[in-house]
């Protein structure tokens, strides 16, 4: 089952557990606080639902008057958590305004053919916080998780990737999560949608699946690219050779293009050991009919093997490191 989270962050409730004689003890005149200052949502036995508004307060309440190695709180549905944990969560609240605002920026590398000619360009999202001080992705993806706002902060990188493709107007490789897409006819049908409405070709789209989460259900995978293709629109696997990214699931996948891991790719003109991965993995792309593309590349003695070999499409600082859209082709 894969569960939905909201398309945009609402607000957050939180189930906190209570336990221990000391604490139960003092549990009656908490609900009685709770109850006449309109923070309490709900309670059952042990168990009080307070708004998120409510949290940084009744922590410190606990702290002060319980045994708090007692107490644990989960948020929508998910996992118990000690209650010591809850302000880390607190702390990156920040990541829903991201959200809200589209505090995100796209830069664009260059993906060139063996003649150095830009094939296309794959979109890079870069955000900001409220105050305009740049947010490392890794960090914003890791907050995501942690608040249940992936497929939030994955769809409006989406879409915002869509409305920039517009207006660059050649073909672009856009990035999605797909561990944060539970259904591809509900999650996956405004990003299609939003292409339409703009006149872009369905044929300059290529979905890139990233591993910035573990992939387990392969059959899920397939059929969230199973919508894709069946709309006409292109996907990549990235980083093939780490993760889930094997020989036997790339043969089940059947991708348009194929990115092969840069640790094979970095180097690659002087080390037998990863000349014979790189063409294994590009014997497997084209058994399936898929573009090999090797990412990373940053030495003209690798790029000139890996073309040698077979391999047709390039991306790396060779060629260019990911800059901000020219302003020429900015959409007004």
């Amino acid at each position: 089952m894969h569960k939905c989270t909201s398309c945009n962050p609402t607000e957050l409730f939180y189930k906190i557990l209570i336990s221990g004689e000391n604490n139960l003890a003092h549990l009656p005149q908490l609900q009685s606080y709770l109850k006449s200052n309109d923070l309490l949502v709900n309670t059952h036995e042990n168990i009080i639902v307070v708004r998120e508004t409510a949290v940084a307060g009744l922590y410190d309440y606990f702290s002060d008057l319980m045994e708090i190695q007692y107490i644990y709180f989960k948020v929508d549905g998910g996992e118990w958590n000690p209650i010591n944990e809850v302000i880390e969560l607190l702390e990156i609240k920040w990541i829903d305004q991201v959200i809200l605002k589209n505090n995100i920026i796209f830069h664009i590398q260059p993906i060139v053919t063996g003649r150095q000619e830009v094939f296309a360009y794959e979109m890079l999202a870069r955000f900001r916080d409220d105050d305009g001080n740049s947010v490392a992705p890794y960090e914003v993806f890791k907050a995501a998780k942690k608040r249940n706002r992936t497929y939030a902060l994955d769809r409006v990188c989406r879409m915002t990737a869509v409305r920039n493709a517009a207006a660059i107007r050649e073909k672009v490789f856009i990035n999605f999560i797909p561990t944060s897409i539970y259904s591809p006819e509900h999650c996956l049908r405004t990003t299609v949608q939003l292409a339409t409405q703009l006149g872009i070709p369905f044929s300059q789209l290529v979905f890139e699946v990233v591993e910035t989460e573990s992939v387990d259900d392969i059959e899920h995978l397939k059929k969230i690219l199973t919508y894709y293709r069946e709309r006409g629109l292109h996907y990549a696997l990235d980083d093939v050779g780490e993760g889930f990214s094997t020989i036997e699931v790339l043969e089940q996948l059947m991708p348009n293009y194929m990115k092969l891991d840069m640790k094979f790719v970095q180097g690659v003109s002087d080390d037998p050991t990863k000349q014979a991965a790189a063409k294994k993995f590009l014997t497997a792309a084209l058994q399936v009919g898929a573009i090999p593309l090797a990412e990373g590349i940053e030495k003209w003695a690798d790029f000139e093997w890996l073309k040698e070999v077979g391999y047709e499409l390039f991306q790396g600082y060779l060629f260019g490191k990911p800059s901000p859209i020219p302003a020429v082709l900015a959409k007004k």
